[in-house]
């Protein structure tokens, strides 16, 4: 056996030679990194075999060829390094590296050769299909091993505590809970391998998996559970891994699931890249609403068809923060018990990635949408629809989602509109007023179509600073009959931000339960919208015993739908024309009546 045995490392610049030796000695991936580092000794007694290693670096900016073919006659063995990530240092492995090394020496003489794929993690699979050419071609190669740099353990424990730290057994907790997919505390060996397969490309043998469970069971008291292994378990066997220099298994789940370095989820991971041209939308399609139905049912512990508070916020768990607020009970329809449907949480999630894609993509990454839907990242669960001018110009539009400003004076009735819209008469809002939400999500029907359409109520104190701030699917402008200066606002915001547009408008006369009064408006709001052939006011209230009329919400998805179609062509036509006779006749009449009454004075 020999003496001492000398390691040399080879490869391009910046494949990661130093980062490895260092790595090796510091345990974790140096923030600096000089250009070589110097040559290390590990002791006879750390080492398996008995022997005092000797690992030396090569940097071809600090060393001369000679220097190298010294190195080189020296070493027992050369590790030629390569960046998995950048093939031109694979192929320098052939046109290069071998040659150096055992060029023109006869095969008996030749050095081992071991191959090094560095930074495995930057990558998904392997670059082993390219290497295996190589290693049939030059038979001193050894061995091919591919690794990553990247496996620093002082983040993931504390070697004077014996145990995880506490980001690390965060983030680990995080992804149980992610893995318990039936969400009763214990990993199934279905779930498991569900686990294994996504991390590591393959699932357990059944006699491994039962070793792993016995593995815990020996060694910690709660580690299994009905022959499932509980989250202390899953601890215990990272802490296993770390304990015995598997550090690189640990942070392959991790990186699986999105973490970094620093144990936060990665902005790669959260926010992946995603463009929305101007005039397009986005929209949840159906394997985002197929991921978040299953979360829902995951979570709905008890199968009443609702999250109660306490299983929304086990829903959150997974969450660095709670991200909805009170208000979300006023935005979407709940259950008779206040609690949130299924059908209200699919309106939320709609809502979000309509108004905020970004925050969308954030939430759904928590979720681990990228592991269970098994696609490459959440921006497969969102749609982006269309230019909205294509739609104009075809007559048509794809779109499922359509968004609604409700404008009007202060007191006008707004909010109960909103309210309304969730299935709430006035009474119902006044009996449980809640956190005010300036926004209401709900399904209306479109040519037998279903569509989600959402309310934004705006602020009566924030003014329209620019065209875009007047940009939506349909303009609801909503005055009340009660009050006579009320129309005028209606009027004036019309012929500043709709009149020259192609936004539709649809003017409502709230409160009708109210006796009407004269409006201050030139015109009166009928002469207005017949003026600017708009549809006639609608009449509405929600002051009834009853649910509130759903009529008006679905003229607004349907305006909003049809946009090309708004004026006399949404049937607005025939409705002017019976109002033009009738007002003929009537002044006809009234003007008679009013020469019988002249006479009769």
């Amino acid at each position: 056996m020999k003496r001492d045995v000398r390691i040399l490392l080879v490869g391009e610049a910046q494949v990661g030679k130093t980062s490895l030796i260092m790595a090796l000695v510091g345990e974790e991936f140096p923030e600096e990194v000089p250009p070589r580092a110097e040559e290390i000794t590990i002791p006879a007694d750390v080492t398996p075999e008995k022997v005092p290693t000797h690992i030396v670096d090569y940097s071809e900016s600090e060393q001369t060829e000679d220097e190298l073919q010294e190195e080189i006659t020296k070493a027992n063995v050369v590790c030629v390094v390569y960046d998995v990530t950048v093939e031109a240092t694979i192929e320098k492995i052939r046109t290069k590296w071998i040659p150096l090394v055992n060029g023109g020496v006869e095969k008996a003489s030749r050095i081992p050769i071991i191959l090094v794929g560095n930074k495995s993690d930057l990558q998904s699979g392997s670059s082993m299909e390219i290497i295996l050419p190589i290693m049939n071609q030059f038979s001193e190669i050894e061995t091919c091993v591919e690794k990553a740099v990247l496996h620093p353990t002082a983040p993931l424990y504390d070697p004077e505590e014996k145990q995880l730290r506490p980001t690390c057994a965060r983030a680990l907790t995080r992804i149980f809970n992610i893995s318990d997919q039936d969400n009763n505390q214990i990993l199934s060996d279905d779930e498991l391998n569900y686990f294994q397969k996504s991390c590591f490309g393959n699932p357990l043998a059944p006699q491994a998996l039962e070793d792993v469970k016995t593995v815990v069971w020996k060694n910690t008291t709660d580690g299994v559970q009905d022959n499932g292994l509980t989250l202390n378990g899953f601890l215990f066997l990272n802490t296993l891994f770390i304990q015995r220099g598997r550090h690189e298994t640990t942070w392959t789940i991790l990186r699986r699931f999105g973490y970094a370095d620093e144990l936060e989820l990665t902005d790669d991971y959260l926010y992946p890249l995603f463009r929305v041209p101007q005039g397009c939308s986005t929209e949840l399609n159906h394997f985002g609403y197929q991921f978040l139905q299953r979360m829902f049912e995951k979570h709905d512990k008890d199968g009443d068809g609702a999250l109660s508070p306490v299983e929304l916020q086990s829903f959150f768990n997974v969450f660095p923060y709670v991200p909805w607020g009170p208000e979300l009970y006023n935005t979407v329809c709940t259950t008779d018990k206040g609690l949130l449907s299924l059908h209200g949480f699919l309106c939320q999630w709609t809502l979000v990635s309509y108004l905020d894609v970004h925050h969308c993509l954030e939430y759904l990454g928590y979720l681990g949408y990228p592991i269970f839907s098994e696609h490459n990242s959440q921006t497969q669960a969102i749609t982006v629809t269309r230019e909205k001018r294509i739609d104009l110009e075809k007559g048509q539009t794809q779109r499922n989602v359509f968004l609604c400003k409700v404008i009007g004076p202060r007191g006008t009735g707004k909010s109960a509109f909103l309210q309304a819209f969730l299935g709430r008469n006035l009474a119902a809002q006044k009996e449980s007023p809640g956190e005010l939400s300036f926004y209401a999500i709900n399904t209306v029907q479109v040519s037998g179509q279903e569509k989600y359409l959402i309310l934004y109520e705006i602020d009566v104190d924030t003014e329209f600073m620019k065209a875009s701030d007047a940009a939506c699917d349909v303009a609801c402008l909503m005055y009340n009959v009660n009050d006579p200066k009320s129309f005028n606002y209606c009027a004036c915001i019309y012929k500043q931000h709709y009149m020259d547009g192609q936004i539709p408008c649809i003017f409502v006369a709230s409160k009708s339960d109210l006796p009407e009064v004269t409006q201050q408006h030139g015109l009166s709001p009928a002469e207005f919208c017949y003026k600017h052939r708009l549809p006639p006011p609608f009449y509405f209230t929600c002051n009834s015993p009853g649910l509130p009329s759903t009529t008006i919400y679905t003229k607004l998805a349907t305006a909003a739908a049809f946009p090309h179609l708004n004026d006399t062509e949404l049937g607005a036509a025939s409705f002017w024309l019976r109002v033009a006779l009738g007002a003929s006749i009537t002044a006809v009449v009234g003007f008679a009546l009013y020469k019988a009454l002249a006479k009769s004075k």
